[in-house]
């Protein structure tokens, strides 16, 4: 067993045999530090399981790696009286889900909406596995009043919103170090309303999708695939848009709301990250010239320019005071 603790971010994982003082630190850090469930090996008597867990401000996500772990909502951990609700995704093969005496099996891209305050479990194993969004009752019912109709069964069929949800719910832990209680707090709220766009029907659909937060979280997605691919110098916007099944119209509008397009954008990016290699210790002896290709500029000239537009000086000027420090 081991952890490693952030402000809002931790992992801990065990291999091994399902007993012993390793196992049992890891159940009770599982049990009582976080998730408020027990865990259990499925079919044998061994775990293979490495929890990322991510507290977002009122928001948990927790993602299980490996193949073989039950997480279960006990009638004994039920005296805590959390009522919390909780989004089951299947990122991969199927997922054995129960709460109280009804058994679902979610696959790939469907979801299954279960609550805290009925005892159930959900199994991680070799064929199956999953992420999970934990909401107050109370938010994800602001987002989508009919959401407990909607619990203990198999739910979604728009794939591109189930994997809209899962990249979001990844972006969020991978972010949420650098984010402050405002940031945490607005992406909260963002993966609520992509969740209640799946919970809910009718009106509160239409009224969820015009919402500012879904489109945020559109672009935040947008956003980080450029991050990614920075280093490309064919870049388009018809790709990127294209791989957040979004018509390049659509992408071209939430860059727009953000008051920028996609080319700032990505310009602004690549001069960021270019002066950042400049910067770097190691980058004392690089050539302008690799770091220009490095960043995706493919015509020099325009590098030097961009560059002088933006800081004021020359990337060679910025690279020699750099020397000149050390």
């Amino acid at each position: 067993m081991s952890a490693t603790q952030v402000p809002n971010r931790f992992s801990i994982f065990h291999h091994g045999l399902a007993r012993g003082p390793a196992y049992e630190a890891w159940r009770e850090g599982i049990c009582r530090g976080f998730c408020r469930l027990d865990v259990a090996p499925v079919g044998d008597d061994r775990i293979d399981c490495r929890n990322e867990f991510t507290q977002l401000h009122s928001v948990a996500i927790a993602t299980p790696q490996g193949h073989s772990a039950r997480f279960a909502r006990t009638r004994a951990l039920l005296d805590d009286g959390c009522d919390d609700l909780v989004m089951i995704l299947a990122t991969r093969g199927k997922v054995h889900v129960t709460q109280g005496s009804k058994s679902i099996e979610v696959t790939r891209g469907q979801m299954c909406l279960t609550e805290m305050n009925v005892v159930g479990t959900a199994d991680l194993t070799q064929i199956g596995g999953f992420t999970t969004a934990r909401f107050p009752r109370r938010l994800l019912l602001q987002v989508a009043p009919s959401a407990e109709t909607q619990l203990a069964r198999p739910l979604g069929g728009d794939l591109a919103l189930s994997a809209m949800i899962e990249r979001y719910s990844a972006l969020c832990t991978e972010l949420a170090g650098d984010l402050d209680v405002g940031g945490q707090q607005a992406a909260a709220q963002h993966l609520s309303d992509l969740v209640g766009l799946v919970l809910g029907t009718g009106a509160v659909k239409r009224e969820l999708a015009a919402r500012s937060g879904l489109s945020k979280a559109r672009l935040d997605l947008l956003k980080a695939d450029i991050l990614k691919n920075l280093d490309n110098g064919s870049l388009t916007i018809e790709a990127v848009a294209g791989a957040n099944a979004l018509s390049t119209r659509q992408a071209q509008r939430l860059f727009a709301s953000a008051g920028t397009t996609f080319s700032e954008f990505v310009l602004e990016q690549r001069l960021l990250l270019a002066r950042r290699l400049l910067l770097h210790e190691q980058g004392a002896g690089r050539k302008v010239s690799d770091v220009a290709y490095t960043v995706g500029f493919n015509d020099l000239s325009y590098f030097h320019r961009a560059f002088r537009r933006k800081f004021g000086v020359a990337p060679a000027e910025m690279q020699m005071e750099l020397g000149r420090r050390h």
